[in-house]
Parts: structure tokens; sequence; C-alpha cells
């Protein structure tokens, strides 16, 4: 049954109301004593301000319906059935002091309701001054109905003005419902764009089909209302509608305004601009995107310009910012980078939208003043006309357009939100690159695939096809790198010289190091600070010391270490202090604070073990010792608690859902553990966030704006299902900061009998099996459900992404082998903890280490665009899935780079940091390239230096074993080696002790040598069955003596082998 939102109602009501009272500025409804709306029977009127009203305030178009708004009542004329529609509403105004009352009149079709106007009419006059009626002018509504209302209005007192530009304003602000409903037409958008527009155009120029602009649009027509297949989940197919009719325009004509009428040339396989419009539940979407076969350089040079000022529009579309500072502001961009083309920028930037689909009052547009709101939204749409490609092949093509638009949402201080983002608008997502397929004899089957989908789809596409010459697609790879490099270098040169780098990994400093801040405070009445006695001031976390006579205190955190002995009849205290030049510490890392005071480095107290004499002073020396120890522990657990806490950022309050039907999962375990014991618990979707509870009663929440990353992984392949969330700001569970929190349910038998016989037909083995099958499939959609549900609560502005398991591949990010896989926006293993997780798009670039082909394996290291952020590497990757990496990492515009040698990133990084200009104005990163001589830094030398002085000997032996050793440094060679030869190496050792970065350093590598031991399996065992003799270089030593040295150079000769 259909019924009334009370409460959208009351709520509306009220501010339709305040905003027709208000004494603000921006107040358009030109003093308006009354407002008068009637909405009649008229199938051809799309968009009126009439039914935008009653759609708002009621939720539904009522036709043949009068409402007149006056100062204290509200007048609805219309049928029974509708009044009846409309009594709940008559009841909860009733109970309202503070609103006005409301009044049904039922029609009256014996006098044409004569009675039913005149009553309305003298209510109207009575309201206010009674001078002005607030009609919508331009609503053209017909019907006898309407035509009476009219001559009634003509022949009272009552002036009429025009209203339409402040209701417009009033309605522009969106409460969470109406973004909801909008972001579901953005969905169903987006949706139909991606998997039948551009799938359609580029089914029709891999074909070269000959298909007319409006057949192409009529099939986007019937796709929106008649293919219930195509839409996503949870929408309802009856509440679908066009905004407007698609436009499909190519072949030289262009217009870029939505009156267009897609006309029945032919599609020209060049630029094709597609426009595209749905509503949902009367709200509307929009979005426009230019697509492109065979573009040209200046083309795409054009088009990239296009996005950037495209970015730019948002960034400044924000609360407050008057529309037409939004459109001077593009304008003064093209003018400075572009003044060719500045006429052919858009007259227009946008308009406002909702339950209409344009509204001219609020237009992007120079003339327009009105300043932007928080939760208003917009169509952005932006673009040049009339341009010119003189490398077209045929005239028709040499005349072209660029145009884009968006849907986007007004925040208050930040960018606007595009609702439409899920359709892509990069140059590798709309273009279309043929190739020369005629010359190879070959026809690319795969561009539906590759060419046409953005980063969520580009995953999934098949990269073990060999459609195209191999020669041909690596060619291709190789120049998209190229230009990747320097497009890199360019970003990263800017943002590290102009600041844009963000400031981080200070520092950290010690709360406080002051025991007290007057002399005064010192506890001088204690005995043993009277009696000049060593004394541990616990409350202040105080060593208070006799120095010359003077009590003097030291802080707990001055003191480095402490040792007592017992040495005959005396008890000895030896106190080490930190001073000027050392470190604060291994777990703080902080400097001494005043590298110029005058210190004491060391203490020594002696105390008689006997109680006569000195009255047990050693007694006291043992006790104090206890103190120390007890309060330096005590100290160093505060501050490590206080270092855990660092860039925690607390969430907002989660805003509880009183309705029954919240999105909930049960039986959910929790990663990481809230107690010692794993619980089971229930997770619950609200307005702005989720939570967990367990049925001891913990409660973990997670708001929606602090989800950086969503994931939800199938059981397809795995022993659990999971939804795993990747925070931006960490949370405290357990006293812990968690960026990553996963909830799980096992779906079967994680541990298997092994001591139990199987039988491939025992019935009860094939029950547990169909058993267990079926339990995957009611979980997969259960969750995927949660899922879906999820991401139609308004508030969540995040959509959940899925690994791709086919584009997965093997590695060690920690410890163990694991299966990484991409998803969307990142490359993640969710299964076991510790969790990996990479987003794509702070990633600068890839290297890859160790890549030879006598190889089994390669290492893979992501250098984030914050230089200050440590590397992350993945080791032992196997070296069948290089090609496949590169592929995937191609797609996704990432560069990559690769050598032979493992490099030293934490003194690359340093020096990076250190020196940006210099290492940008030496060429930046492309020291990594293959033909760079300074890729392999140090190591390289000594290789090329050994290779220089080898000479080829008689013995074929000792040429194997040489060869062996060669290619052993070209592997395992790092940028900390500086000796030609063990023995040299170990007389350096004996000679200058190294220090603790070095020894860490080499202790590193010796580690991951052992991962790859397998690799060297040959070379040892040719080593082990015949020991040559030794060479010129390690003769100065005799291997007994060799052995003889530290681990330090056993790590270095195991690397060198």
């Amino acid at each position: 049954m259909v019924s009334v939102d009370e409460a959208a109602f009351l709520t509306r009501i009220e501010r339709l109301y305040l905003d027709w009272e208000s004494d603000e500025e921006t107040n358009l409804w030109n003093e308006a004593d009354c407002l008068a709306v009637i909405v009649g029977r008229d199938e051809e009127v799309v968009y009126a301000k009439s039914t935008a009203l009653q759609t708002w305030l009621f939720g539904y178009e009522l036709t043949d319906t009068l409402c007149v708004f006056c100062g204290n009542d509200i007048h609805v004329l219309t049928s029974k059935k509708k009044a009846d529609f409309l009594r709940p509403l008559e009841q909860a105004l009733n109970k309202k002091t503070d609103l006005p009352k409301l009044v049904l009149h039922l029609r009256n079709k014996a006098d044409n309701d004569a009675e039913n106007f005149s009553t309305i009419l003298e209510a109207a006059e009575s309201s206010k001054k009674g001078k002005k009626v607030g009609t919508f002018s331009k609503d053209s509504f017909s019907g006898e109905f309407v035509d009476e209302w009219k001559n009634a209005l003509d022949q009272s007192k009552l002036k009429q003005v025009d209203v339409s530009s402040a209701f417009a304003y009033m309605t522009s602000c969106k409460d969470d419902t109406e973004i909801g409903l909008i972001k579901k037409a953005c969905q169903v958008t987006c949706t139909v764009f991606t998997k039948h527009v551009r799938k359609e155009i580029a089914t029709i120029v891999d074909e070269e089909k000959k298909v007319k602009h409006s057949k192409l649009a009529d099939g986007i027509d019937k796709a929106i209302t008649e293919d219930k297949k195509i839409l996503p989940a949870g929408i309802d197919h009856d509440q679908v509608e066009i905004c407007y009719a698609p436009i499909i325009q190519s072949g030289g004509h262009y217009q870029l305004k939505f009156s267009t009428v897609s006309s029945d040339e032919r599609l020209h396989f060049g630029t094709i601009l597609c426009c595209l419009g749905v509503r949902y539940k009367s709200y509307c979407s929009n979005i426009c995107r230019t697509m492109f076969v065979e573009p040209s350089q200046e083309m795409q040079d054009k088009y990239s310009f296009l996005l950037s000022l495209y970015d730019k529009v948002l960034d400044t579309l924000r609360d407050g910012t008057p529309l037409s500072d939004v459109y001077s502001t593009a304008y003064e961009v093209v003018a400075s980078k572009h003044p060719e083309i500045k006429d052919s920028f858009t007259k227009t930037l946008g308009f406002a939208t909702g339950l209409e689909f344009r509204e001219p009052s609020l237009q992007i547009s120079p003339k327009c003043t009105l300043p932007a709101k928080q939760g208003m939204v917009f169509c952005v749409n932006l673009g040049f006309s009339n341009l010119s490609n003189p490398d077209a092949e045929d005239e028709t093509g040499k005349n072209y357009a660029l145009f884009i638009g968006d849907t986007v949402l007004v925040n208050e201080d930040a960018p606007a939100t595009e609702l439409t983002a899920a359709s892509k608008k990069k140059i590798s997502s709309i273009a279309i690159f043929l190739g020369d397929d005629e010359e190879n004899g070959t026809v690319d089957n795969d561009i539906n695939e590759k060419l046409f989908k953005g980063r969520e789809t580009r995953h999934t596409a098949v990269l073990d096809s060999r459609t195209r010459p191999e020669m041909t697609s690596g060619y291709k790879r190789k120049d998209h790198q190229a230009i990747l490099a320097r497009q890199i270098n360019e970003e990263a040169r800017k943002r590290m010289l102009e600041g844009l780098q963000e400031n981080v990994a200070k520092r950290p400093k010690l709360s406080s190091m002051v025991s007290y801040k007057h002399y005064s405070v010192l506890p001088v009445r204690e005995p043993d600070v009277h009696n000049l006695r060593v004394f541990v001031d616990r409350k202040h976390e105080t060593l208070i010391l006799p120095v010359f006579g003077i009590p003097t205190p030291f802080h707990i955190s001055m003191v480095k270490n402490i040792s007592k002995s017992d040495e005959g009849s005396y008890t000895y205290l030896r106190i080490n202090l930190f001073y000027p030049g050392s470190t604060m510490g291994r777990m703080d890392g902080v400097v001494f604070p005043n590298p110029d005071a005058t210190y004491v480095k060391e203490l020594s107290f002696r105390g008689s073990n006997s109680h006569t004499g000195l009255t047990g002073s050693g007694i006291n020396l043992t006790s104090v010792y206890n103190l120390i120890k007890d309060v330096q522990k005590g100290f160093r657990t505060r501050e490590q608690e206080k270092k855990e806490l660092e860039g925690y950022k607390e969430q907002d309050h989660l805003v509880l859902s009183s309705t029954k039907g919240n999105p909930r999962l049960k039986d959910l375990y929790m990663r990481p553990l809230i107690g010692s014991r794993r619980v089971q618990g229930v997770l619950e979707a609200h307005q702005n966030g989720l939570r967990y509870t367990t049925l001891k009663g913990d409660k973990v929440d997670i708001i929606y704006n602090n989800i950086k990353h969503a994931f939800f992984q199938p059981s397809k392949g795995e022993m659990i299902c999971l939804l795993h969330f990747h925070l931006k700001f960490p949370i405290i569970i357990g006293k812990k900061k968690n960026k990553d929190i996963q909830f799980y349910t096992e779906v079967g038998e994680i541990m298997t009998d092994l001591g139990r016989t199987h039988h491939m037909h025992d019935r009860d083995d094939l029950m547990a099996e169909q058993a267990e099958r079926e339990l995957r499939q009611k979980l997969d959609g259960a969750f995927d459900n949660f899922r879906r549900k999820v991401e139609n609560v308004p508030l969540c502005n995040f959509d959940f992404e899925k690994p791709f398991k086919d584009l997965g591949y093997h590695g060690v990010p920690f410890r163990s082998t694991v299966l990484l896989t991409p998803t969307t926006n990142c490359l993640v293993q969710l299964t076991e903890p510790p969790h990996f997780i990479i987003t794509l798009d702070e990633v600068e670039l890839v290297h890859f280490e160790r890549v030879q082909f006598h190889l089994k394996n390669f290492d893979m290291v992501f250098v984030f665009k914050d230089y200050k952020r440590k590397v992350a590497m993945v080791t032992a990757i196997p070296m069948k899935s290089l090609d496949q990496v590169k592929e995937w990492l191609n797609s996704c515009d990432i560069r990559y780079t690769e050598g032979v040698q493992s490099l030293n990133w934490t003194k690359i990084m340093k020096t990076i940091n250190d020196d940006p200009e210099g290492f940008f104005g030496q060429g930046g990163w492309s020291f990594l390239d293959p033909d760079s001589e300074t890729e392999s830094g140090d190591g390289d030398s000594d290789s090329d230096d050994e290779s220089d002085a080898y000479k080829p000997s008689d013995d074929d032996e000792d040429e194997d074993e040489d060869d062996e050793e060669e290619d052993s440094d070209e592997d395992y060679t790092s940028i900390s080696e500086g000796s030609e030869s063990d023995d040299e190496e170990e007389e350096s050792d004996e000679e200058s002790g190294k220090d603790w970065d070095e020894l860490e350093e080499e202790a590193a590598i010796a580690d991951r040598e052992r991962i790859y031991a397998s690799d060297e399996d040959t070379s040892k065992s040719k080593q082990n069955r015949k020991r040559p003799a030794p060479t010129k270089h390690s003769s100065k030593h005799s291997p007994h003596k060799i052995s003889k040295h530290s681990s330090s150079s056993s790590s270095n000769k195991r690397r060198k082998r």
C-alpha cells in the first residue's frame, strides 16, 4: 500500500517556511505573501517546478491538485482518494504548534470548484499582507481544472510573482535521502555506459560496422528501460527512466548541449561524444564522455589538459564559492595555458540538478553570482568545440570536439566529490589504439576488454593471450614505459622542489626530561637526600645523586644503563648516562637535545655490606638498583604506549540506525583479536559506519569516512570468506593501533586427519564435499548481499573491491610465501596475517631486482610517491610471472624498471631526500634503466673490474669456476661492497671495526640469500666436488686462518660466492 513519509514531509515543510521567512540576502521569494502551486494532467511535461515540489514534499506526483501555502495554513484541493492519502499529514501537523495546519478540500465538479477556489483565495488574501502570490510562471499545464484556477486567480486582488529561483535554490541542498537516490541514479548511469555504451562502440569499431547515431542511441534507451539484467543489484527497474534521449555525435559535427538530437549519420571512427542521463525515483544523474579512435598526440595532450582543468573546477567548487568565480577560475587557466582555444571553451560549466535535470537559475557561468552550498549536486560539463586535427586521414575527422561531464556533490572544505567516478575518463580508458593489424596479418580480438576498460576491469584481461606477435606487444609496452618515465620524473621533481611532498617521519621527541621546575621542589627533607645518599624519587621519575657534596637530580630518561656488583665486603653501583652525541635509547631513537652541554658520562658509588661502620650502605645501593630498574621499566612502557598512539585520530561517533532492517552478518570472527581468545560476533551497518559486537558485548566501530579501501574476498580457493577494511587512520584495539580490520568466517576444515584412510567412493566423504560446496555458496551469497546493501547506504562513500585471482602471483612480502592478487586500486594479500596492502595510486614506480634468466626467482620493490616512506618489497617471485606482472603494471600506468642486482634502498632514498634537486638534475629515476651506467652502483664497478682483470687459463675447471663466481657477483653484489676479494674484506674488517648499520645490512643480505639457496645448488655442488687452488687474490691467507674470522666476514663470503 502506498503511504506518505511523514517524517520527511515535516522536515521539508519546516525547511520551506524557514527559507521563505528568512531575512538573508539569498532570499529570492520576491516578498510573496502566499504560494500557489497547481499540477494538471499533461504527460508531455517532463520537468516542472510544480511536480518537483509535490515529489519533494509528498514523495509522489498528484495530478489535478492545487496547493496554496499561506502564513498559518496549507490548503490542498484534490480528489477524495488523494485526500485520504494526505490525511496522515493533516493529523501530524495538528500535533505541531510551530508549523502551519493542513486543510484538505475535496473537489466539486458540479460548480467546477468555484466555491473551493473562492474559499482558498480568501485565505490567500488574508495571509500576511495579502498582496502577492508566488507562482511558477514557466509551468505550462493544461486542462479544465488548471484553466478554471488561472481565471479565478487572475480575477483576484493578488499580484503574481515568480518564485522559481527561490524554490530551486532552497531545494538545491540535498539531504541524506536525496543524496542516496542520486548515488543510485549515478550507479545506473555508470553501469549502462560501461557495460553497454562503451562495449557497443568497441564492437562497432572492432568489426567496422556501419551504424547510425540514432540507432545506437535507441539501443541505449532500450538497455535502460527494458534490460533488467544490466542494472546493478538493489535497483528497482520500475523506478528507472532516462533524463533525456541519449546523445551520440561524431564525424565533425558537434554541439555541446543537451538539447541536441542524435542524427542519422553513420558513426565515424574518430572522435565520438557520448552523453547519457538516468533518473531514479525522479532524481537525475548525468555523464558525458569523449571516446577516441587512434587519437594523435596533440589530441591526447589537449584531452589531458581538459582533465586537469576539470580537476581544477572540482577543487574550486566548494561551499561558499560564487558560481561565477568557479567559471572565471577555469577560464583564466585556459587563457593562460592555451589562449588559442579559449574562444572554443564552453560558455557554462554545468548546472544544479536533482528532481529537475537542469536548473537554469543555478548555472556555473559568469552571470550567476549565487554561492555554492554544501550538499548541492551539480552536473559539471566542460569542453572545447571546433578544434582542428591536421593529422586526420579524412576531411570528416579534421574537426573535432572534447566534452566531459560528471555528477558531483559539493563539500564544505574539500573538492567536490564525483558521484559518477566509476566511469573512468583517463585516456587509457576511452581511447582505441588499433595498431598495424593488417601488416601483421592478425586481428585484435581483445579490443573490447583491453582497450575499453579502466583500471577496474583491465585486471581481468587475459594476459596470456597471444593474438598479437610477442615482439609487437613488448615494443608497445616499452614505448608506454618511456612515456611514464618522463611523467614520473617531471611530477616528482615538481612535487619535491615546490614543497608538495608531505613532511613526515620527523624525529620523535621525549615528552619531558625536566625533573623539577625549581630548586624548591627538590625533596631535600628526605633523609637520604639530606645525608647525601643515592635517592630515587618515584613520583617525579628522578634519580638524585650526590655530586661534589650537592644533591643533583637526573631524570630517569638520562640513565643509559646501570650495573651492580659485589666485591668482598663492598657493593658497587655503576650508572652510565647519556651524553651529547649519543642516541637516547634504541627504542626512542631520540638524539641528545643539547649537543653543547657539559655532561657527566659515568658515576660509580661504593657501599659497605656491613651493618656497622656505614650502617649498611651496600644494602641501600641494592634497593636503589632495584628501584631504578622499576622506574626505568615504567617510564619506557609509558613512552612506548605514547609512541604506539602517534598518528591516531579519533573517529566520528557512530550514528545508530533505528530501523530493524539494517544489513548484518552473523557468526563472524575479527582480526585482530579483541581479547585473548577468538570470539564470534555480529557485524551491522548503521547510518555512518559499521559496528561489530562480540558475544561478550565488546564493540568495535568503523566509520565510513575513515575507510580507505574495502575488500570482499569470496571463499573460492580459500578456507575463509572475508570482508577487509583498510583504514585511513588507525583505531585502537587492545591498546594497539590497527589500520587493517578483517571480519571472516571459516567455510571448511582447516585441519585434516591424515591418519584416516579415504576412498574416492566413500559416501560420507561425498556428502561432506557436497555440504561444503553448499556452505561456500551460501556464505558467499550472504557476504555479497551484505556488501551490496552497505554500498547502497547513503553515507557510504566507498565500494568493495574484489581480488582478481586470475592475475595473482606468489611472493614473499614478509616471511612466508603467499598469493598476491590485484584489485581495482590495490595489490593485496588478505588471507594470512600480517596483511599486505599496496595502494597503486601511491606508488611512484616498481623496480625488479635479480632479473636473470638462470635464476628461478626475482624481487619486486615498490617506491612510493612519499619519498619519506619506507619502500615495500616482495621477494622470491617466480620468474615465470615476470611478463604477467609487467603487463599488469603497464595497464595500470605504473612505471617499472629492472636490474640484475639488489640495491640498498635505504641509502638511495636518504640520498634523494637530502638533495632532491641534485637527484632530479642528474636524470632522476633514469639511473634504474637497464642501459644506465649508474644502475648498479658500486657493485657494477667491482664486477667490471673483476671482468677486466680476468684472463682465461688452460684449466677448464678453473675457468668454469671463475665464470660461476663472476655470475654470483652479479647476482648478489650490493651498494655497500667496495672490495675485490674475500681476503681483502677480512683484512679490512680486522683493521677497522664496522658500525651497526653495516653489520645489520650484511646480516639482512645473508638472510635473504638463504631464501634463494635453491638458485645456487649447482654452483655449490661443483665447489664441493673439487676445491680449486688458491688464486692470486686469495693467496695472502690460508684456509685455516679464514675460518676463524667473525660472522660478519662470513656473511660477506657467502654473498661473494
